[in-house]
């Protein structure tokens, strides 16, 4: 019957001994209905209440997962699905696995991911939290839009549907709750089909509290979203901040700008100064960031950010650091000179100080550039030359020397 299976119902379990059985029902109801050829899966991930017993005893295939977590159970029930196409859901009875039509329909017509969308088919009552209902989802679902133009706007709906090869493909690597988020910003980035269809959820049937721990998994959620795109953690505020700096400073440079009775001044030209040396640093952290989520497979690869990356080389970065740090040094001279004018007395900061800013603003901004060109360098070095083995070779010289 192996072969001819279309369809895998997964359910991660923790203690569901509550709902199991129901939740197994439910999904058998929905393969004898329509015909279709599965196996309903449950990956346990260590419980205690007899779930084990309940999943063997209603007909499930049981898939013991002893690594923790969310994300560590759906990866191990999703390795061990024999049907092409994996429905996954809580085994809490929130989700109604007797209607998968629609999910299955969309697999049918070539989707890769199809998620349900709880907002446009029904939410029921006291079955979502109003802090998730009106903030933490609706939060979330816009920043990944925002950050990764997914078409999806339930970001953590539970009930989704999948072509299995194409997720295995995906390489997820997360265990916890994110998993769920890491599913679909990499779906999208990897241009796989992803759908949206309405789905409903109700009240779950546990009498316990969920495992769902709102802030601390809101948390990892959005975390993760962050990590992922370097772009918005780090390029843009930098640009914001670097464009502002020297805006700023080239506003200040000659003097106090007077806007009215406000007057702008040395302090507003150090503030300038600073955001171009932040800015500069998290620009180089995005590069850095992204050149490092690639090589490791944590973020796909962009063609056209790939090509950039690798148009900024370690020498022309360090010839921009070094002609910085050559112009700091050229005013940091001058201002020396300036001071040597007065036998090295006191100074007037409204004659100086300007000098002293540019001159160290451009040497800390040449100094990051040129740590970071390294650092950035180190990265991108091929993994097999970056490989090192505990034990050193036999004729390694100087394994003999220690020794």
């Amino acid at each position: 019957m192996s072969d001819a299976l279309e369809l895998t119902i997964l359910m991660p379990c923790l203690n569901e001994a509550e709902t199991l059985a129901t939740c197994i029902a439910k999904a058998q109801s929905f393969l004898t209905r329509t015909g279709i050829a599965g196996e309903i899966v449950i990956a346990d991930n260590g419980s205690t209440d007899g779930s084990q017993v309940i999943a063997a005893a209603n007909g499930a295939r049981l898939v013991a997962v002893p690594e923790k977590g969310y994300g560590a159970a759906l990866a191990g029930g999703i390795e061990a699905a024999k049907g092409p196409f994996v429905i996954m859901a809580d085994a809490d009875d929130s989700y109604d696995f007797a209607n998968l039509d629609l999910f299955v329909a969309a697999l049918r017509d070539g989707a890769d991911l199809v998620m349900g969308n709880r907002f446009a088919g029904g939410v029921g009552a006291n079955a979502m939290p109003w802090h998730h209902r009106y903030i933490g989802n609706p939060v979330l679902s816009f920043l990944g839009r925002l950050f990764f133009h997914t078409p999806v706007r339930d970001f953590h709906c539970g009930l989704r549907g999948f072509s299995r090869d194409a997720i295995m493909r995906l390489n997820l690597r997360t265990i916890g709750m994110e998993f769920a988020s890491e599913m679909v910003v990499k779906s999208t980035l990897s241009n796989l089909d992803v759908r949206e269809v309405p789905t409903t959820l109700k009240k779950d049937g546990r009498s316990r509290p969920p495992h769902l721990r709102s802030f601390r998994d809101g948390w990892r959620h959005l975390r993760f979203l962050l990590l992922f795109s370097p772009r918005w953690l780090f390029l843009y505020p930098g640009i914001m901040l670097l464009v502002v700096g020297l805006l700023g400073g080239a506003a200040l440079i000659r003097g106090p700008v007077r806007f009215g009775s406000v007057v702008f001044d040395l302090h507003t030209f150090l503030v300038a100064a600073l955001c171009v040396i932040v800015g500069v640093q998290s620009i180089a952290f995005a590069i850095i960031g992204r050149r490092f989520a690639s090589r490791y497979g944590f973020i796909p690869r962009s063609g056209n950010y790939n090509r950039i990356l690798e148009s900024l080389t370690l020498e022309r970065i360090l010839l921009v650091a070094v002609v910085l740090m050559l112009f700091g040094f050229a005013a940091l001279i001058w201002g020396v000179g300036k001071w040597a004018d007065r036998g090295f007395g006191e100074l007037n900061p409204a004659t100086t100080m300007r000098a002293l800013i540019l001159a160290l603003t451009a040497l800390v901004t040449g100094f990051q550039l040129m740590m970071s060109g390294f650092m950035s360098s180190m990265i991108n070095i091929p993994l097999y030359e970056r490989r090192v083995t505990d034990t050193p070779p036999p004729d390694d010289p100087m394994q003999r020397r220690r020794t």
